[in-house]
């Protein structure tokens, strides 16, 4: 994929879309009906609807690969029709007509996983259970405070793994009154700006962990001016992507990013599952 094209599709899945979320998955079990006897495409959304099944019951989904459907699948499938059917049998150009039709929409479909996510769960990062065990390992049992915590995927999973570790989970919740989604947590989140929130717990933690924080505000940024004025010595673990969809200009163009050969094993195993590509981040 070319740089212009790949810039184009990430300006795309930065719009938000209006996902219907029943009709978002009954639509891929049928494009899975449709295409089963394509592989690729069978696996995509397979690994798209047993994601959502073990987030509805509760449970942290698995990492994703990248939800794109092959280049070359329309030569794939247009193969298949040719060796099923004469070329002058009519239900050959009936069932390509079917295929091509719809691959459009699935591919749509694919795409706006993550706008799906944020509708359905109020889950921005993609916090999939390995991602949440390498987090839990890193922080080793050290307190740590989660701010701009959403409906508290992250804080939940490092609770899961570490009951005794101390996880504070606090968000504004200045959002909630136009999402849905933000009425069902799943913990307890004390509703607390960033800032607020450092001012209360700073001489209890030795970790902050900030996801996603939106790219229009600069609360990123004024958080990390206060670590650096703290006389306690704090980690930020930053999760998003650099320069891209998350966190502001002025945070980007002023953080110094730590090297940390754990991080970057972690990295290596986060990977997107769209062309956003968050990682996690320590920085200073």
């Amino acid at each position: 994929m070319n740089p212009k094209q790949r810039k184009r599709l990430k300006k795309v899945l930065k719009q938000h879309h209006q996902i219907k979320p029943n009709s978002y998955i009954q639509q891929l079990t049928d494009y899975r009906d449709l295409f089963d006897a394509f592989p690729p495409i069978k696996y995509l959304v397979n690994n798209v609807l047993e994601s959502n099944r073990l987030l509805q019951n509760g449970l942290l989904p698995q990492p994703l690969p990248k939800l794109l459907l092959p280049d070359n699948i329309q030569d794939t499938i247009f193969a298949d029709v040719q060796a099923k059917y004469a070329s002058d049998d009519p239900r050959g150009d009936q069932q390509w007509s079917r295929y091509t039709e719809a691959l459009p929409e699935l591919d749509r479909l694919l795409r706006n996983y993550r706008d799906y996510l944020e509708t359905t769960y109020g889950m921005w990062s993609y916090t999939n259970s390995l991602f949440i065990k390498q987090l839990s390992q890193l922080l080793d049992g050290q307190p740590v405070l989660e701010v701009m915590a959403g409906n508290g995927y992250i804080s939940k999973g490092l609770k899961n793994l570490n009951p005794h570790q101390t996880v504070i989970t606090t968000d504004s919740q200045s959002w909630i009154s136009e999402n849905e989604t933000g009425k069902h947590p799943v913990t307890t989140i004390e509703p607390l700006d960033a800032l607020v929130a450092f001012d209360k717990y700073e001489n209890k933690i030795k970790y902050i962990i900030m996801s996603w924080a939106p790219d229009k505000q600069t609360t990123d940024w004024e958080l990390l001016q206060k670590i650096r004025a703290s006389d306690q010595d704090i980690k930020l673990l930053v999760i998003g992507e650099k320069d891209g969809a998350t966190n502001s200009k002025i945070f980007w163009q002023n953080v110094k990013i730590i090297s940390n050969e754990s991080i970057d094993q972690i990295n290596a195993q986060f990977k997107s599952f769209d062309l956003i590509d968050e990682k996690l981040i320590e920085c200073k």
